[in-house]
């Protein structure tokens, strides 16, 4: 997966998580894309429902968004994805 560029990988794991529909904090995600968390936060663009999955370590929470701009399921499941091995296992990464 090192040939894909990081706009390919942050689509890979977005597409990924709303798949499980599971929340992933910021920091699993950008480390398993190899980027920091605020260049990850940037590539997410604008706040939406498809990326409101991506939360704060602190606060468990997407940084930003409104209650409309959240993923109607976004609290079904507790487990929040706190590892980039996981994401890095699950994807291939």
């Amino acid at each position: 997966m090192e040939y894909l560029r990081v706009e390919e990988k942050v689509t890979l794991v977005v597409n990924y998580i709303n798949q499980v529909k599971t929340r992933c904090t910021f920091n699993a995600a950008a480390e398993a894309i190899g980027i920091t968390p605020q260049a990850f936060k940037k590539e997410l663009g604008k706040p939406r429902p498809e990326a409101s999955w991506f939360v704060s370590t602190t606060t468990s929470e997407p940084i930003g968004y409104a209650e409309e701009e959240k993923h109607p399921e976004l609290y079904r499941i507790t487990r929040i994805i706190t590892s980039a091995k996981v994401l890095k296992r699950n994807l291939g990464l």
